[in-house]
């Protein structure tokens, strides 16, 4: 029999058993929006089991599991043999299986692939963000390996498998394959030209690679993309320089490769990912991708395509956090009343949901920028962007923040799942290139492709005439773009006001009034303080609250 003092009151319910697609206004409206309609009710079901799954108390047991035990390297076996191995709980491996059955590193040749995939991967990663960077990588890795046919037709198959087969053998006999990636070494960080690993002919084709990576994350996949400096030859032979390779795991003969792994990562978050400092040591064999030289061009499709997920990544621990926050204070009491239905709350919470649908709104229209793969659509992909991973990655740590301080001290204790996705929160903002390197990719965008220009203002024109804080808005962005001197310093402010024109113009052409009159009044009105829950009095943040709300079962 419980004591009398231990009667436990105005809780709130766990948020499980619930569809984390279903629930999601902004996202469901998305898909509709963007997939062809004779695919909608075949993109919805499949959106909606995963949803399903990833609101279930399984999925977010698998989650805290993944986490909670972190992957452990072990160099050699009991025997003294190097085997350069990771492993990761099962439950990592159950999460990583769900989402490659689900298609997500299946997108490039399905119809409305991108939007199908990126909605999936803003609903699945809210169960468990970590698992997403393989997911991520194998997905970009394709685009990069069309670049040497010979290589995408014994490799693409695999990685747009929906079998996930772990464990290190011989591609040719499995059914599905992992890629990762090791760009960034110690003395280059995001200039990767600076790079020093060597790559070094090795006959049939192969080069040997030597060098070290400084990041080198899921190290278990079974191919990798990295760069090395190819020689420069005599004449007839290569010109030399930073050159893309498909580094196996293990070799056509079945044999290991040379893969060094010195150490893991103890990372802020995404406990649940290994990333590893790995080390080539002129055994190490890799087939080239691209022509030697070209390794920069080579991997340019792989980078944009990680940094769409980067974005999709940080809508989706908004989303949840949104959603926690939102959950928590339907049911919890203070004060008289009901949290949510306090008006200073009732802001608070109203400023979190706009921020999460602005940054849903971008993420998917990025993706269908990718499905449509006009000359146009990525020209408009080129500027915006940039835009939209420095912007979105960036306002995710201070929503994500927010949330959790309305949760009070339960969102400060790690059962509430809150301190996880804090710690997850800052991350996209550094993957594949943080702030400074998006803001000066845009700088870059605007001096050596007007069409670009053009094409994400021919986007924002669509939202013409609509709402008088955006047209101000518009006016004041094409004067700084027209003023480019001293853009550099500005270059992140720049960034910033067109990503949020962009999110402005989308909101304003599909959310409902109450959303796109809050966001306008306080992102491009200048209606807003310097914290979350300072939008003006009058818009209907009573609805815009409702909308963000999930619906447990």
């Amino acid at each position: 029999m419980a004591a009398v003092t231990h009667s436990v009151t105005n809780q709130a319910p766990p948020l499980v058993g619930y569809d984390v697609y279903a629930a999601d206004a902004a996202l469901t409206e998305a898909v509709e929006r963007y997939v062809a309609p004779e695919r909608r009710a075949e993109a919805h079901a499949e959106l909606t089991a995963l949803g399903l799954a990833a609101g279930s108390a399984e999925a977010q047991r698998w989650g805290v599991e993944a986490n909670a035990s972190p992957p452990v390297l072990h160099t050699h076996d009991r025997y003294g043999h190097r085997i350069d191995e990771v492993a990761f709980h099962p439950s990592w491996h159950r999460l990583l299986e769900r989402g490659v059955a689900a298609g997500l590193t299946d997108a490039w040749d399905r119809p409305d692939g991108h939007v199908r995939r990126a909605a999936g991967f803003l609903v699945w990663t809210q169960a468990e963000a970590g698992h997403g960077c393989p997911l991520s990588m194998t997905h970009a890795a394709v685009p990069a390996l069309r670049a040497q046919p010979e290589l995408a037709a014994v490799w693409e198959p695999l990685l747009t498998s929906r079998v996930y087969e772990p464990g290190l053998a011989p591609v040719a006999g499995k059914a599905g394959a992992i890629a990762g990636m090791g760009m960034t070494e110690k003395q280059g960080g995001s200039d990767v030209r600076a790079n020093t690993t060597r790559a070094e002919p090795a006959g049939d084709g192969a080069y040997a690679l030597t060098g070290h990576k400084w990041f080198c994350s899921a190290p278990m996949s079974d191919a990798f993309l990295v760069l090395a400096q190819a020689p420069a030859g005599p004449a007839g032979a290569g010109p030399g320089g930073p050159t893309c390779f498909l580094l196996p795991r293990v070799l056509p003969d079945g044999s290991r490769n040379t893969f060094l792994l010195q150490r893991l990562k103890d990372k802020l978050g995404n406990r649940s990912n290994a990333s590893a400092e790995v080390e080539f040591d002129g055994t190490t064999l890799a087939w080239r991708v691209g022509d030697e030289g070209r390794g920069i061009p080579a991997i340019i499709e792989m980078v944009a395509a990680t940094r769409v997920d980067c974005a999709t990544a940080a809508a989706a621990v908004m989303r949840q956090a949104v959603a926690q926050a939102v959950h928590h204070c339907t049911y919890r009491a203070a004060f008289g009343g009901v949290l949510a239905d306090k008006p200073l709350m009732r802001n608070v919470l109203a400023d979190l949901a706009l921020e999460s649908e602005a940054a849903t709104a971008l993420a998917l229209r990025l993706a269908a920028a990718y499905d449509a793969d006009t000359d146009e659509e990525r020209a408009f992909l080129r500027l915006a962007l940039p835009a939209a991973k420095y912007w979105v990655t960036k306002r995710c740590t201070p929503v994500t923040a927010e949330a959790l301080e309305c949760l009070g001290g339960n969102g400060y204790v790690e059962e509430s799942g809150m301190p996880r996705l804090l710690r997850e929160a800052p991350l996209n903002s550094i993957w594949e290139g943080s702030g400074n390197v998006q803001a000066l990719d845009l700088l870059r965008a605007l001096r050596r492709e007007p069409r670009a220009v053009d094409a994400v203002l021919t986007e924002i024109g669509r939202a013409r005439g609509a709402d008088h804080r955006l047209d101000r808005a518009v006016k004041a962005l094409l004067t700084e773009l027209s003023d480019l001197e001293g853009v550099e310093t500005r270059a992140r402010r720049l960034a910033e006001r067109l990503a949020l024109v962009l999110q402005g113009a989308l909101l304003v052409r599909y959310a409902p009034a109450a959303v796109a009159d809050a966001f306008c009044a306080s992102r491009l009105g200048g209606e807003w303080g310097a914290a979350l829950g300072t939008l003006p009095h009058g818009p209907d943040l009573r609805a815009v609250v409702d909308r963000a709300r999930p619906v447990a079962g």
